[in-house]
């Protein structure tokens, strides 16, 4: 319903409005006058009479922000209890979302109780049942003429081999001929940095990567490449691990890895503890990183400059993601699991003690105690539970501090990235963190680094570092599906988070992309997925500035399920197609 009311209607809805404020705003709009404590009575003393529709009982509004709309909302409201207004008026389910004009139906049992069955009322522009269907039918879907958005497939993991050599050159052509059939614009391409630089310390072999870039410009289609400075995370075959001499120098010093409180490391990614400690042969996790971007940059200049590769995405954390590892599936972490915080190898403990010793509180130098632990819920914990010491005095500084790691760690990768590319359009991938979110703590997107609890927008201060950087956001769009049951017992939401997440971008200038969590299977998720792309009534007209379809399994492997739909729907994102046909 908020969602809804935020994209459909004029209601000045808070980012985490509640009942009692979608109440207020429809209230409001009716013309009644409501108070800050919720006080609400009628505008006027006198009395004004709904008026009484005809027969078929709908009502055709241009839009949902013309005084158009209000006047319905005074037909059904005024007189009424504030407590039922709200199932006076129902949409017709029949009706497309994104059609351009909105239908409001009248309840017809309320209708017959109250109104009986009058004239019509001159002052709204009525249309008959089966005429307003049709124009509706003809509007739904339509994207002709829609802002061109690039849509770009993922190539899938293990076409590159750890001695950085090009697997099945055959394959790889035919996959990319039936992705030139469906005209996407592009592919991506993960450079892993545990494959390139694996054996030797600044010894980089991109000769594998040459050789795809090289098919992949046969077929004319553009590149975007991911900078992995990561693992896969996988153990079976065609996993990626970091290179190897980073994993010998972790024989002797496990700190470089993030650590939770029990004292298990995650040998994923690098700490970011040790972005300005020598402890890398010599280097810095920050010098490392750079030299890996310079030696992509001096091998790659030309395919560049000749726009061949498009895009690079900066890998910031565990599975490329801006987020700490705070749901690690290896250490038993299953959703709707809180994670834990991940701040306890040395160089991260040394840093909390400086940051407590400066604020004068040196007893605050620890992790919180009653954080629970990967699998818990929110309630089940002192920290994180409502009225919980994550809004204490200790609570917020230490949360303060969390988060202003991952921040600095954003813009310090950034600002070398910057000098590494020279122009070059950039990407960061943030998570999509949804679960627990309608909760007061957030206690899932808290263990994960964005400080973003109820009272408080985490997101902008991320925001502000990446639009100084001028790098384009890309949001991973939902996440598995589970049942409405599974979703309610972990308050999850993610459709309030992509609101908060895109709108907040876009308030701070930010370019935004979407990439799907999933293989996209049917037209339903396709279609979900276009309405976050193509707003339709955003007032300010923003979309995304691409899509990255992330594919799971090979694409050869899908194409026989989902071929068409995966075709309509790149036309629909190109601006060219009518509809979505939903499977």
């Amino acid at each position: 319903m908020l969602s809804g009311l935020r994209q459909h209607g004029n209601f000045p809805l808070p980012a985490r409005a509640d009942m009692n404020d979608v109440l207020a705003a429809l209230a409001r709009a009716a013309g009644w006058t409501v108070h800050p404590d919720g006080t609400t009575f009628r505008a006027s003393s006198q009395p004004l009479h709904p008026p009484t529709p005809q027969s078929p009982g709908i009502f055709h509004v241009n839009s949902v922000e013309t005084p158009s709309f209000t006047s319905v909302l005074n037909s059904y409201a005024i007189g009424t209890p504030l407590d039922s207004q709200a199932s006076m008026l129902q949409t017709d389910d029949s009706l497309s979302p994104s059609s351009l004009d909105s239908v409001v139906v009248a309840d017809q049992s309320i209708r017959n109780e109250k109104y009986g069955n009058s004239d019509s009322v001159s002052s709204l522009n009525c249309l008959e049942n089966h005429q307003l269907t049709r124009a509706s039918a003809a509007l739904a879907g339509d994207y002709t003429r829609t802002p061109y958005i690039p849509v770009y497939a993922s190539l899938p993991m293990g076409i590159i081999n750890s001695h950085c050599q090009l697997i099945d050159p055959e394959g790889i052509r035919a996959e990319l001929m039936h992705l030139k059939s469906l005209n996407v614009d592009g592919v991506i391409v993960d450079c892993w940095w545990g494959i390139v630089e694996a054996w030797i310390p600044h010894k980089y072999e991109w000769s594998g990567y040459r050789d795809l870039f090289g098919i992949i410009k046969e077929f004319k289609l553009k590149v975007q490449v991911v900078l992995s400075f990561h693992g896969s995370g996988e153990t079976g075959s065609g996993g990626v691990s970091l290179p190897k001499w980073v994993m010998e120098i972790a024989q002797e010093n496990q700190d470089v890895f993030f650590t939770d409180r029990e004292g298990r490391r995650n040998m994923e990614c690098l700490s970011w503890g040790i972005d300005k400690e020598r402890v890398l042969r010599g280097r810095t996790g920050i010098e490392a990183y750079f030299d890996f971007m310079r030696s992509f940059h001096m091998e790659f200049r030309n395919l560049t400059e000749e726009g061949l590769i498009s895009a690079i995405e900066i890998g910031l954390g565990v599975s490329g993601e801006l987020k700490y590892p705070s749901c690690p599936e290896r250490m038993g972490w299953r959703y709707p699991g809180i994670g834990e915080f991940q701040c306890y190898d040395r160089y991260m403990q040394k840093n909390l003690r400086q940051a407590a010793l400066s604020r004068g509180h040196l007893f605050w130098a620890r992790g919180p105690d009653n954080a629970g632990y990967y699998n818990s819920r929110p309630h089940e914990t002192g920290f994180f539970c409502d009225g919980g010491d994550y809004d204490s005095y200790y609570g917020r500084f230490f949360l303060n501090w969390y988060s202003g790691i991952l921040i600095d760690h954003v813009d310090q990768v950034l600002s070398l990235a910057t000098l590494a590319f020279d122009g070059v359009e950039t990407v960061v991938k943030i998570p999509s963190i949804y679960w627990w979110y309608r909760t007061a703590s957030h206690a899932a997107e808290l263990t994960a680094g964005f400080y973003n609890p109820t009272n408080r927008d985490g997101y902008s201060p991320v925001f502000r570092m990446l639009k100084k950087h001028s790098v384009i956001l890309k949001f991973v769009c939902y996440g598995p599906e589970f049942t409405i049951q599974e979703n309610n017992e972990a308050f999850a939401d993610p459709e309030g988070l992509t609101w908060q997440v895109m709108n907040a971008a876009w308030d701070h200038g930010l370019s935004i992309s979407v990439e799907s969590a999933l293989p996209c299977l049917d037209g339903e998720m396709y279609s979900q997925i276009l309405d976050t792309a193509k707003p339709r009534h955003d007032p300010d007209r923003h979309h995304v500035s691409f899509f990255a379809y992330r594919q799971l399994p090979s694409f050869l492997l899908q194409r026989d399920v989902c071929f068409s739909e995966l075709g309509n729907f790149v036309k629909c994102m190109h601006g060219e197609a009518t509809q979505i046909v939903e499977g």
